[in-house]
């Protein structure tokens, strides 16, 4: 097993705060562990064994911080996933796409070894030509109404130039699907928590899961092995939002993608919602990602299927709930 110094960028978010853990168990052996992330991470937060900075990706600074803790491996988390209230797409692009060309410039004035990125099969788009599954070697099409997606498939651009210009760099790029854990809230988990699920007429809306753990579990593995490449980071299977609205006890109901976009588009206007039209899509043409090369290529097999993932997910948020309507009636007796 190869002991190697790691960086790890956006440190402190949901699945750094997991890579770290499992680093600082031993779960891989790495000679340094150097977590970096935008915000400062309490004491209380700190793992043993871990040396802890506050740097901005984007920052001029980031390559001198790079070059002195010389990691030969760097895994780059640092996203905007879930946009704050506030926020903005001229920041997001700074943060996604500048700021990881930053980071690649840090890897190479460092002499890093290897970078694993986490893509996303956003990366793909939302097209209603996608095939049914969807290998490593389909065109990445994010589409530009959804600045995650659009912004994954410029970084990824980006990191193809740069194996071809900068191939001393190795690379790991995971585009990994919609990722569930026990604590794990984004924007697909609020769909799921509506009292009544919605699809659009003449599509399954099919939805690939990925265990957080089985995410964390190919990070280690690219950490680990010298293996480089894209591969696609899903579990077994698929769910339609029907099979998930049946699982969930919620009714389903097929509508109109005419109907919907129009109602998305006023209830906008009035500044009821944060969706838009473009959502109609997000839910038609979704990206299934095949996960072939992942298990007999890259050699990590997710030890969750989609419908394993799914369910130990909706487990883990009726326990909550449960756990929920048990306080409250001993509160109010009290």
């Amino acid at each position: 097993m190869n002991t190697r110094p790691v960086l790890i960028t956006g440190a402190g978010g949901y699945l750094g705060s997991q890579l770290l853990a499992a680093l600082v168990s031993g779960k891989v052996e790495a000679r340094r562990i150097v977590a970096v992330d935008v915000r400062d991470i309490s004491a209380h937060r700190r793992l043993p064994g871990v040396e802890y900075y506050r740097a901005d990706i984007r920052s001029a600074e980031l390559t001198e911080l790079f070059k002195s803790r010389m990691p030969e491996v760097v895994v780059h988390l640092a996203s905007i996933v879930t946009p704050g209230k506030h926020s903005n797409r001229e920041f997001e692009y700074s943060v996604d796409v500048l700021g990881t060309e930053n980071v690649l410039k840090a890897c190479l004035a460092a002499g890093v070894k290897k970078i694993i990125v986490t893509s996303s099969g956003a990366a793909y788009g939302y097209h209603p030509d996608n095939p049914a599954w969807i290998t490593e070697d389909w065109r990445l099409r994010g589409n530009e109404t959804f600045a995650y997606a659009h912004h994954k498939r410029l970084v990824e651009e980006m990191l193809s130039r740069w194996r071809i210009e900068h191939a001393e760099l190795q690379q790991v790029v995971l585009r990994v699907g919609t990722i569930l854990g026990e604590t794990v809230h984004n924007q697909i988990t609020d769909l799921f928590e509506k009292p009544l699920l919605l699809a659009i007429r003449g599509s399954d809306s099919p939805f690939v899961f990925i265990w957080d753990r089985d995410v964390v579990g190919s990070i280690l593995h690219a950490i680990s092995t010298d293996k480089t490449g894209i591969y696609n980071v899903a579990g077994d299977g698929a769910l339609t939002i029907f099979e998930i609205a049946a699982r969930l006890g919620k009714r389903c109901v097929a509508l109109p993608a005419g109907l919907i976009r129009a109602a998305l588009a006023t209830l906008k206007m009035l500044h009821l919602t944060q969706y838009g039209p473009e959502q109609v899509d997000f839910l038609r043409y979704r990206p299934v990602l095949d996960n072939h090369r992942l298990k007999h290529e890259f050699g990590y097999v997710p030890r969750k299927t989609s419908s394993e993932a799914f369910d130990f997910w909706r487990t883990a948020r009726d326990t909550r709930d449960g756990d929920k309507r048990d306080v409250l009636p001993r509160t109010v007796v009290d």
